[in-house]
Order: structure tokens, then C-alpha cells, then sequence
């Protein structure tokens, strides 16, 4: 199973960026930092800088096909950022063009509203996502974990930091029935 995780260069979330990552990792995957430009990303624990992590490949040079499954993690301004790119914005929308799992957690469905994927399906988010969600076509719940089944691809979504245990178990499950015979 090769995940990409799609950042920007500032701004993420870095507990949603490890936590999912290691889980990847722990499960046999290979997960993959994808960023808008080369380098090193600067991770955010809420608004104060926190540790900087070596990108693996920048996203106008990366495609769909060599993935299994894309992690969107949150923080404020990561998915701000990534919404205004538009090579970005292409890959993320690609997976469900592909029909591949998409998990997403906090404020990181952003970049979903902004690929216009989120119209008639159902998920969750940071609670100030609600409205752009909603305007967008989707339907929007307060629950920690969201498995969205009812369109291309599978879409899972949580909401904050604290969901992290049932989001990584949730995608992991999900990630590795859509691998499941892939010869990877």
C-alpha cells in the first residue's frame, strides 16, 4: 500500500501528519510526503512552529497511478494553502476520478470542497467547515469518524486531533480492503 499525504509547505497539522503516517508505516505501507514545492515542510502543533519534515515529491511531478490511497491532514492554514493551487487541488480530485480511498481529517476537506467533490456525499470536519461544506453539495455530521461509501471512491473524514485513534483505524481498514489484491 503506497499513500501519498498531500501538504503544503507551511501549515499543517503535525500530529495529523505523524500519527496517520506512522499508522501506515505500522501496517506494512509505505507512506509518501507530497507537497506543492520541494524541500521541507514546516508542521504546526495548532499556531507555533513545531518540526519540519523532508518532502518526497512535489505534486506537479506526482500521479494518481502510483498511489493506492491519498491522506489530506488538517491544521488551519495547510488546506488554505493547498486549495489555491491548483496541481493540488488536480491530484486531490483525481483519486476520486480514480475511484481510490481519500482520508481527510479537521480542516483538510478545504481542498475537497475545492475539487468539487464533496456534492452528495456525507462527512465531517473541524465544526467551522460545516457551511462551506454544506454550500458545496455535501452533508455535513458531527461524529468522530465519517465513512462515506456513496460515490466513486470511499472518503473517510474525522474531525479534530482527539479522532485520530478512530480515523487511522477507519482508513487502514478501508485502504487495505481497496489494496487488497493490488500487486504493489
Amino acid at each position: 500500500m503506497k499513500v501519498a499525504f498531500l501538504v503544503a509547505p507551511e501549515g499543517v497539522e503535525q500530529v495529523e501528519l505523524t500519527d496517520p503516517w506512522q499508522a501506515v508505516r505500522d501496517a506494512g505501507g509505505t507512506p509518501r510526503l507530497v507537497s506543492t514545492k520541494p524541500g521541507r515542510i514546516q508542521a504546526f502543533d495548532h499556531l507555533d512552529k513545531a518540526d519540519t519534515f523532508e518532502v518526497d515529491q512535489v505534486v506537479k511531478d506526482a500521479t494518481v497511478e502510483e498511489y493506492d490511497a491519498l491522506v489530506l491532514p488538517g491544521g488551519v492554514a495547510n488546506p488554505d494553502f493547498l486549495r489555491l493551487d491548483r496541481k493540488a487541488v488536480a491530484f486531490a480530485k483525481g483519486f476520486f476520478d480514480a475511484g481510490k480511498p481519500v482520508a481527510a481529517i479537521c480542516h483538510a476537506p478545504w481542498t475537497l470542497v475545492e475539487a468539487d467533490v464533496v456534492r452528495g456525499r456525507t462527512l465531517t470536519s473541524w465544526p467551522s467547515l460545516r457551511t462551506d461544506i454544506t454550500n458545496a453539495g455535501g452533508t455535513w455530521v458531527d461524529e468522530q469518524v465519517k465513512i462515506c461509501t456513496g460515490g466513486p471512491n470511499t472518503l473517510i473524514t474525522s474531525r479534530k486531533p482527539d479522532d485520530l485513534k478512530a480515523f487511522r483505524e477507519a482508513f487502514l481498514e478501508e485502504f487495505a480492503k481497496t489494496t487488497k489484491g493490488s500487486a504493489r
